[in-house]
């Protein structure tokens, strides 16, 4: 295909950045050598941050980027780089706190004029063709006509993002109480929609490690509002529109309040972190609607996000072409009355109810989202039918609606492969092999840890950050390190082979050495020998994907169960003493780090099984959810770890429970060992 324009894009491999290869914007990718020529040319900076699956990012390409006038103001005063900001978090970061502290809002896209050297004075998102046009026209006047009042903006800008990443070491304060946590979980479930799930407001963003953090602590304290408000959440988000009934995972976000029409984009960070919530959220309750979800996300992630090589690409747009040829969000998910009714037939009054083609259904112009309202028994009471009778029924209807959707243009796929998300969808495949326990899941999970690494890993022992076309050019943040170093320590705990605990453990002693920050005590977001622009980021508010610091403190937690003499609990207990002044009033966005409160306040166990049958009894004790413990054995007589060291007994596999190295006499089955940690009561 001939192309008109063809700017240096052209060179990338990241699919958003290739989507913009034949604009006729002069755009080129971030690079080191940039501000230099900037600053050479005394020439503003225009930035602008998207991403492949984002719906008003292909907006404002067509109406702004993909026209020659506007390219021309933009070509004329700007140098135009455009950044892809699943690639480059780091950048993204500093410019959305920039885009926030001028607006007091984000999102993507995520356009920023800047000086030479980096410094944004302006921000927006989205923006119509002739409002863009006009409003960079007026900034390269004012830079030019009065460079001194816009250089002072960006100065007192750039000095407000450095102070509000600043993070202080705390010396003073004792460590968060279980007390403490109470009060930020009652401040915290004012904002409950107990009806319908999630908060109550919309849009609705699923929040998967909220909701893992309300599992650990509605079941640690037994508390049954709690434990009732996620299995509403789970329920209303697995019945909703939000979940692909036809094809399984997750959409991004719902925009109403009853997860009904989603914005139409599957990334894969979501779905490895639903499959982990939901695969124990089973193991707590043996919902079966529950396992469903865990078993379709999965066959979803396979089928749509997995490279040959078993490495997970990254998401699937929102938008698909529809039958005109125009890009349509949703277009290849929803269904018409006339279409169901010609393909399923005598089934159509049956999936009619079970699926809301109704007014509670009924998105726009007469298209139809899938939702449930109502469990299998009481749709097939309604239809005097057994459950299996209906559950054959809606199976051999979603086969048919699949099969059809597959004639449909597909969604695009943004296949570059990165480090972090894989180490999300790591840990989901444990842990759905762990609590339904197929191994088909466990064998997946060693097929991807053993492509991270082998295809992203440093000469120098590091992580690289993305993977395309067989080449791998960013260096690895934080985030890449502290997800796949928990997912390969969930990895080890199913199957003992300590080779994925060693290579954990290298991973944790390299982010010390490259990443650890000595005045606030917390980790970098960048690598201290990777560039910077303003500031080096602090991560520490968990979003929809857990900060990188809080995970970290995680691992560390337990690595120090299983290294005492190491200084992992140490660094565990300062992280959390310097950001728990924020569980109070803010704990939605601490979640991930709230988990430490319980880990530290209440009994934390250290799981040791050693002998011939080390790992049956450890695959049925891995299969309840047991959030205060660390699980660590061998069915051989030697062992890195001192847990599991001298423990050896012929012809018997005794497990030993510990705290802080302290063990209890051995006992040989799982019930008292359960017993032994107040899960289970004797009789």
């Amino acid at each position: 295909m001939t192309h008109k324009h063809t700017n240096s894009l052209i060179h990338e491999s990241s699919p958003y950045l290739l989507q913009h290869a034949h604009n006729p914007v002069n755009w080129e990718a971030w690079s080191s050598g940039l501000m230099e020529r900037a600053k050479k040319e005394n020439k503003l900076i225009l930035v602008s941050i998207g991403y492949a699956a984002c719906h008003w990012c292909h907006v404002m390409e067509h109406e702004c980027f993909e026209d020659e006038a506007v390219a021309a103001v933009m070509n004329a005063h700007f140098i135009c780089v455009k950044i892809d900001r699943e690639e480059r978090p780091d950048i993204d970061h500093i410019y959305m706190d920039a885009l926030q502290m001028m607006t007091g809002s984000g999102g993507w896209p995520l356009n920023v004029v800047t000086l030479p050297d980096g410094r944004p004075f302006w921000g927006a998102t989205y923006v119509k063709k002739q409002d863009w046009m006009t409003v960079l026209q007026q900034l390269s006047d004012l830079y030019s006509k009065d460079s001194k009042k816009v250089i002072e903006y960006a100065e007192n800008l750039a000095e407000g993002i450095r102070s509000i990443n600043l993070v202080e070491k705390n010396e003073k304060s004792p460590l968060f109480s279980m007390a403490q946590l109470d009060e930020s979980i009652v401040h915290w479930s004012s904002y409950f929609d107990t009806f319908l799930g999630g908060h109550k407001r919309a849009p609705k963003f699923m929040m998967p490690c909220n909701l893992d953090f309300l599992l650990h602590y509605g079941t640690v304290k037994n508390d049954q509002a709690i434990n009732d408000y996620v299995n509403v959440t789970l329920t209303r988000m697995a019945y909703g529109g939000i979940f692909d009934h036809v094809g399984g995972g997750f959409s991004r976000y719902a925009v109403d309040t009853k997860w009904h029409v989603p914005h139409f984009e599957k990334m894969l960070y979501d779905n490895g972190q639903m499959v982990s919530l939901y695969a124990k959220a089973f193991a707590t309750t043996k919902n079966s609607l529950y396992k469903k979800t865990v078993e379709e996300t999965i066959t979803f992630v396979a089928k749509e996000l997995m490279a040959e090589n078993y490495g997970f690409y990254s998401s699937l747009d929102a938008d698909s072409l529809d039958a005109e040829g125009n890009l349509e969000e949703g277009v290849y998910y929803v269904w018409t009355v006339s279409e169901l009714q010609k393909l399923l037939g005598d089934h159509y009054s049956i999936f009619k109810d079970y699926y809301n083609i109704n007014d509670y259904g009924h998105w726009e112009h007469g298209n139809y989202v899938l939702i449930m309202d109502a469990s299998n028994t009481e749709i097939a009471t309604k239809h005097t039918m057994t459950n299996l009778e209906l559950s054959a029924i809606i199976d051999d209807c979603k086969h048919i609606l699949k099969t059809e959707r597959e004639k449909r243009n597909r969604p695009r796929l943004d296949d570059k492969i990165l480090t972090s998300w894989n180490g999300l969808m790591l840990k989901g495949l444990v842990d759905a092999h762990r609590y339904l326990k197929n191994d088909g899941y466990l064998d997946l999970a060693i097929k991807n840890a053993n492509f991270i690494l082998t295809h992203l890993t440093t000469q120098e022992g590091g992580l690289f950050h993305n993977h395309k076309n067989g080449t791998s050019n960013i260096n690895g943040f934080l985030e890449d390190y502290a997800t796949v170093i928990e997912a390969l320590h969930a990895l080890y705990e199913v199957t003992f082979d300590e080779n994925w605990l060693l290579k954990a453990k290298e991973l944790l002693d390299f982010c010390i050495n490259n990443f650890y920050d000595e005045e606030s005590t917390l980790f970098f977001f960048t690598s201290k020998s990777d560039d910077f622009i303003i500031r080096r980021t602090i991560e520490v508010s968990d979003n929809v994907i857990p900060a990188s610091n809080s995970i970290m403190a995680h691992c560390l937690l337990k690595f120090g169960k299983l290294y005492p003499n190491e200084s992992y609990s140490d660094k565990a207990q300062q992280m959390i003493l310097n950001v728990q002044e924020n569980f109070i009033k803010n704990a939605q966005g601490y979640a991930n780090w709230l988990h430490l409160v319980p880990y530290h306040q209440l009994a934390f166990y250290e799981i040791a099984i050693v002998g011939d049958d080390a790992k049956a009894k450890a695959k049925k004790m891995n299969s309840q959810y047991l959030p205060q413990t660390v699980i660590t054995g061998s069915d051989k007589k030697s062992s890195t770890l001192s847990l599991a060291q001298n423990r050896y007994i012929e012809n018997r596999t005794p497990i030993y429970i510990c705290k802080e190295g302290s063990c209890n006499l051995p006992v040989d089955t799982n019930e008292e060992a359960l017993v032994q940690m107040g899960v289970l009561v004797e009789d």
